[in-house]
């Protein structure tokens, strides 16, 4: 059952004279927090977890402690076990949080809680803060500062079929855009221009999965799939080369661009083209460790 609060433990209140004081960010956040629309807002989404949550099954942590951990979580950067064990080893935190003397809610009870949030009941959240801050005069709510944090993650290892497929969505793209130039200047080419992107990368993930295994079948098939998507991009170069033909014309800074962007991917997308066709078709070892790390840069 989802319940709102925990009881006020006197044995805490006694306790309280010995607590150091709380920080002066979280004492700011505490008043925020007390806000009853903030309240209800996660109320609202917690309740969904099960369709009788609000009035049976077993007695889950209080709405107003879960927010105030995933608070505390977002605060300091913690992850959701250091959340669970900075709470249960500090008073401040405990009082914070208002757990008092209770148990903490574990790192898994957090996940779980958290996941029901909802990204709108998020956005309604935040601006209910800014409107408070305004309020308050804290903040006149006319600029707005977003978090640029790079994290770090593992980057896939460029494939030859992921980068024929690149090569394809990249000029695709940019021969659709020159043929908006052009057809502002009612300039008619590219009759029959067909964008391969889509296709191309659904080829390109077809011959990962083909060419796993090692058997003759798969290999055979995997060459037919390359073949099929090396012509996908072989027809993409030859109307990319048309348009840059027609936009060199052109004395437009945007039709320049699109120039400047055609003449140096199509020398790449021909490199690979070269690449498989030695490494694939004709059976070379091709040593293209270092060639497909630029290439995947490139795009």
């Amino acid at each position: 059952m989802l319940r709102e609060h925990y009881p006020t433990d006197k044995r805490f209140e006694e306790i309280l004279r010995y607590v150091p004081p709380l920080e002066p960010e979280l004492v700011k956040i505490d008043t925020y927090l007390e806000d009853e629309k903030l309240f209800r807002m996660i109320k609202k989404d917690m309740a969904k977890r099960h369709p009788k949550t609000k009035t049976t099954g077993r007695r889950s942590a209080p709405v107003e402690v879960i927010l105030r951990m995933l608070v505390v979580k977002r605060l300091y950067s913690y992850s959701y076990e250091a959340t669970e064990k900075r709470v249960r080893d500090s008073l401040s935190l405990r009082q914070f949080c208002r757990v008092y003397l209770n148990d903490v809610p574990d790192d898994t009870a957090l996940i779980r809680w958290a996941n029901l949030i909802e990204p709108k009941t998020l956005e309604a959240f935040n601006q209910r803060i800014v409107q408070l801050a305004v309020e308050r005069k804290v903040t006149k709510g006319k600029k707005l500062r977003t978090d640029g944090t790079v994290v770090e993650s593992n980057v896939r290892p460029p494939s030859d079929g992921r980068l024929l497929s690149d090569s394809v969505r990249v000029l695709a793209r940019t021969v659709v855009r020159g043929q908006t130039i052009l057809k502002t200047v009612r300039k008619k080419v590219l009759d029959k221009f067909e964008d391969f992107t889509q296709a191309a990368k659904g080829l390109s993930r077809k011959i990962g999965e083909t060419l796993r295994s090692k058997k003759k079948e798969a290999q055979a098939s995997g060459r037919q799939q390359y073949e099929r998507l090396m012509e996908m991009t072989e027809k993409t170069i030859d109307w990319a080369v048309q348009t840059q033909r027609h936009l060199q014309k052109r004395s437009e800074r945007s039709a320049k661009r699109l120039v400047e962007t055609i003449k140096h991917f199509i020398p790449l997308a021909r490199q690979v083209i070269q690449q498989i066709t030695r490494r694939v078709l004709i059976g070379e070892q091709v040593p293209a460790r270092k060639d497909r790390q630029y290439l995947r840069r490139a795009y």
